[in-house]
């Protein structure tokens, strides 16, 4: 059988940046209390119990850490964004 090296790590690499870009997506419909208040939905922090909750099941899986990076950026996101209309 004869696979090509290159090859492979490219469709790889496409397929993981196929994904966080799908992830990314459905992280930023999924709705987070305001900042500093404890009023509305927690669905983005339910999301990241979750994936570490699987992550305890089956440690060094690549998806996990991929859901776990796209996590972390989008609550910086958010808190960029919150900073940025409430700083004047």
């Amino acid at each position: 059988m004869w696979t090509d090296p290159e090859l492979s790590s490219n469709i790889f690499s496409e397929v993981e940046v196929d994904f966080r870009e799908r992830y990314s997506n459905y992280l930023r419909t999924m709705k987070q209390r305001i900042y500093d208040t404890y009023l509305g939905f927690n669905e983005l922090d339910d999301e990241r119990k979750m994936v570490n909750q699987q992550v305890v099941r089956t440690p060094g899986r690549r998806g996990e850490i991929i859901k776990n990076e796209e996590i972390d950026k989008e609550f910086s996101r958010r808190y960029v964004e919150y900073k940025m209309d409430y700083s004047d």
